[in-house]
């Protein structure tokens, strides 16, 4: 077995990615609410900051800082992801399973990025605002409901047509 060695420096900034077993689903967005619940569950026991974040329909894209002297984002990941998928279940979603079987809801494995300094933590957040456009959802990042875009323009971080006429191809944003 592959053992995964993770960077944990406690009170840092980490970019993630999250994605369903079933990348056919769309459950994220369909269930949003039921994920706002997990989410913020825990983040009330366990604080962190959300810098960014994007919720797709099968997958989810964010920054969180944790506090000085913790750097335990494993442990609040398990927990929102098994309340997430204990929250399908009882909606009568039948999430993860298939018959009598029981399959994962999300994949076992997840992306996480220490972010280095300012300019890794820039790319990475338009990484995060562009993804809709990216997988072809909206025309416009401004149209995507699940994103931390609008808290960005509210704050005056960025013009509301941010992203309009985003050359994808560069590749010069985030992962």
């Amino acid at each position: 077995m592959v053992i995964y060695r993770r960077n944990r420096v406690a009170g840092a900034s980490y970019f993630f990615t999250h994605v369903l077993h079933d990348r056919q689903s769309l459950w994220l967005c369909e269930h949003v609410e039921l994920l706002r619940a997990a989410y913020g569950h825990v983040q009330r026991r366990w604080p962190f900051e959300t810098r960014a974040i994007v919720v797709l329909p099968d997958h989810l894209h964010c920054i969180w800082a944790l506090p000085p002297g913790d750097d335990d984002y494993a442990g609040r990941w398990r927990l929102i992801k098994s309340q997430f998928s204990a929250l399908l279940r009882r909606q009568g979603v039948s999430a993860g399973c298939r018959g009598a079987q029981r399959r994962a809801v999300w994949q076992h494995r997840y992306w996480e990025h220490t972010l280095r300094d300012e300019r890794d933590m820039n790319n990475h957040l338009d990484y995060i605002h562009l993804n809709p456009l990216k997988h072809g959802l909206v025309e416009r990042v401004a149209d995507w409901p699940y994103s931390s875009f609008r808290r960005y323009v509210e704050r005056g971080d960025l013009p509301l047509d941010w992203g309009g006429q985003v050359d994808l191809a560069d590749g010069r944003y985030g992962e």
